[in-house]
């Protein structure tokens, strides 16, 4: 009985240790955090798609680099999922 109070106890510190100790992210890495990644980017286009559609028109040449690069996408994507489903 008294080994469980022991144990809960020291993880009981242990715990509150952790969180007390935790430090502030230096202004370098908030920024780090806030760069939009691919990965980050799909994710917030998935809760709300509007957020990623272009509205307006394009500047030179980025809507021949959109479409290179939206085709680039779907033929890795599909090769990707051949090679997971083997077909």
């Amino acid at each position: 009985m008294f080994t469980i109070s022991r144990c809960g106890a020291a993880l009981f510190f242990v715990a509150l240790v952790a969180g007390c100790s935790s430090s502030k992210p230096t202004p370098a890495e908030k920024a780090g955090m806030m760069e939009t990644t691919p990965a980050r980017a799909s994710n917030e286009c998935k809760a709300n798609r509007k957020k990623c559609l272009h509205e307006g028109s394009y500047d030179v040449g980025e809507r021949d680099y959109a479409e290179d690069e939206a085709k680039r996408l779907n033929l890795a994507e599909s090769q990707r999922l051949r090679r997971l489903f083997g077909k």
